[in-house]
């Protein structure tokens, strides 16, 4: 199911930045899963907009601790 025109813009900054961050690792999309705690190709499905799934506030506070960084580093920065 097309689900691109349901992707908002910061869910797709979000979803960039951890792909970003997991790359930057050198992790792979089973890897950050496991680590994760969600099934092995729900990152895939994140990865890919035509999917609906999507990370959720726990899924970053998580994410915030397995790249070590801050849960506001998952956002854009806004213009002062």
């Amino acid at each position: 199911m097309e689900n691109s025109s349901r992707t908002t813009e910061i869910e797709l900054y979000i979803i960039n930045r951890v792909k970003e961050m997991r790359v930057e690792k050198g992790m792979s999309q089973a890897k950050l899963a496991h680590e994760l705690d969600v099934s092995v190709g729900f990152v895939g499905h994140v990865e890919n907009i035509k999917h609906r799934a999507k990370y959720n506030l726990n899924h970053l506070n998580k994410l915030a601790k397995i790249f070590e960084c801050s849960f506001a580093d998952f956002f854009p920065k806004s213009p002062i």
